[in-house]
């Protein structure tokens, strides 16, 4: 146990430069006291069969820190809930390690039916501020979805991803321990086919501009010599 949290405290000051000393992140982030609850309590009572007991655990998690984790779910290690106010994470979801969520994220299921409704998130996904992720299909590792998208099909590994719907905008080289991190997982849009178009209209506007430029010189040019 004590090992687990002190790989959770480590996790957290890789990648939140607020972080200042263990006892800070113990006593004062609500993200990972929802998931230490989840982990310890309303998990294990959930798959020994006490239903009613750890949904009530998991509402009082959720009165405690704004985060709502089904006691079905599953959370693998090192993940970090980050500001924590408004996540849901649905009964069938699966959270791989490494894995980054900020406030107002939803692992939603889109069906009625009682099997797995609710997305996979492999190894080192970064979801940003509100955004939802609605259905049972997977994120690939190490993929980011921008913040406020809605994601409704699988993303590939090591993507990105914003919108609503969600497209890839671009592709995202690790580093080299084999995985990148990126705050509320923005992205630089180099290849966004919308930026492209409007990079194409700017450099031929700029040309039409000099173009222009170029004949209005050679309209003065005939003026001055046609006077006598």
């Amino acid at each position: 146990m004590f090992a687990r949290l002190k790989e959770d405290i480590a996790s957290i000051y890789a990648r939140d430069p607020a972080a200042r000393n263990w006892w800070e992140v113990l006593t004062c982030y609500p993200g990972m006291h929802a998931i230490w609850g989840h982990r310890w309590v309303a998990g294990p009572l959930w798959h020994v069969g006490l239903k009613w007991l750890a949904r009530m655990c998991s509402q009082v998690l959720r009165f405690a820190t704004g985060v709502e984790i089904h006691p079905g779910a599953t959370i693998g290690r090192r993940v970090f809930i980050d500001h924590g106010m408004g996540i849901v994470i649905g009964e069938t979801a699966e959270i791989g390690d490494d894995c980054t969520l900020y406030h107002g994220v939803t692992l939603g299921g889109v069906a009625w039916n009682q099997g797995k409704r609710h997305p996979t998130l492999a190894a080192g996904v970064t979801v940003g501020a509100g955004a939802k992720i609605l259905g049972p299909f997977t994120i690939g590792a190490g993929a980011r979805i921008g913040s406020n998208s809605v994601v409704v099909k699988e993303v590939p590994p090591g993507a990105t991803v914003v919108g609503i719907p969600a497209r890839v905008v671009e592709g995202l080289e690790l580093g080299p321990a084999g995985q990148a991190f990126s705050a509320y997982a923005v992205t630089t849009n180099e290849n966004d086919p919308l930026n492209a178009i409007l990079k194409t209209l700017a450099a031929r506007s700029d040309k039409s501009d000099a173009t222009i430029a170029e004949l209005l010189a050679r309209l003065e040019e005939l003026e001055r010599n046609r006077k006598p």
